[in-house]
């Protein structure tokens, strides 16, 4: 039996694989002791970017994505390949989506968007000093690119019509960074 902090791993079963997801099912001893199961669906590793151009204002994706069923609008996102460096998964996806490339690049941090079920890590970045150009989308896009000021971000974020979490964090995250240089 192997320890997982309070939890016990009797036995682990895979149960799904495909490129971007492998679901796990853990036999498990509970926190209290009781027998149970636990599933962990280990997604690849993924990096969100937002884009700020030299007026202030930020480039968005408006896709509809299939797992929500519905549109979201979110900061360029995509899945790091293996071996791949995420600062250039992050250039990459951020040409391919909105066909946008830039000239300055900040890491910013790692967020886990899910703790309980989903391991998903994702590098957040922030580029500036843009080059607007042409995407170049896969079969499976189709993406609207949308410009908002920061404020106009912010509000969406507060009224719940941006939901995406890396997303949400990286424009208030912007926005604490402009309010204490303007201070």
């Amino acid at each position: 039996m192997k320890s997982h902090g309070p939890w016990k791993i009797k036995t682990t079963n895979q149960v799904y694989q495909d490129p971007y997801l492998h679901v796990w099912v853990d036999d498990v001893v509970r926190p209290d002791g009781r027998d149970g199961t636990h599933v962990v669906a280990n997604m690849k590793p993924g990096v969100s970017v937002l884009a700020m151009d030299d007026s202030e204002k930020i480039h968005l994706t408006h896709e509809f994505h299939y797992g929500i069923g519905r549109y979201s609008l979110e900061a360029v996102s995509g899945g790091i390949e293996p071996g791949e460096d995420p600062e250039l998964t992050a250039r990459r996806e951020l040409k391919e989506e909105l066909g946008i490339s830039a000239e300055r690049w900040e890491y910013l941090t790692e967020v886990d968007p899910f703790t309980t079920i989903v391991v998903s890590p994702c590098r957040l970045f922030f580029a500036r000093g843009l080059t607007l150009g042409t995407p170049a989308l896969d079969g499976t896009e189709k993406i609207e690119h949308v410009v908002l000021s920061l404020e106009e971000a912010v509000q969406k974020v507060l009224h719940g019509e941006i939901t995406h979490s890396p997303t949400c964090i990286l424009i208030l995250w912007a926005d604490r960074r402009n309010r204490e240089t303007r201070n």
